[in-house]
């Protein structure tokens, strides 16, 4: 059922990302960045902990598990480190999958042409 939950999910939030691309004048890089930042504010009443626990790994598949992560590294870093570890650990728990993305970006764009 958990899989079931997960599809949903995905599914709801691409669908409500399309809702708004469709019928608003917003960019993709609005609704992504929109995505982010609804996700850091869920993360930080953590709630969206509490979908992750319901819906299972499909809440850390959209963007909007992204916002999360960031949010909660940061919390992590203040209180093992003080205010210095709120900015220095924000990045921490991502940047793995940043370092992914530059990777992938790297090899695509060696392989792949460029349209002019």
């Amino acid at each position: 059922m958990t899989l079931v939950y997960s599809f949903l999910f995905c599914g709801f939030i691409c669908l409500i990302g399309q809702i708004i691309l469709d019928n608003t004048k917003l960019t993709p890089g609005h609704v992504t960045s929109g995505f982010v930042v609804i996700g850091a504010i869920l993360g930080g009443f953590n709630i969206y902990d509490r979908i992750v626990n319901f819906v299972g790994a499909g809440a850390n598949i959209p963007i909007m598990s992204f916002g999360n992560v960031l949010v909660g590294s940061a919390y992590q870093g203040y209180i093992q480190k003080g205010f210095l570890g709120l900015v220095g650990n924000m990045l921490s728990a991502v940047s793995v999958g940043i370092v992914g993305a530059i990777i992938c970006a790297f090899i695509m764009i060696t392989f792949a042409k460029v349209k002019d």
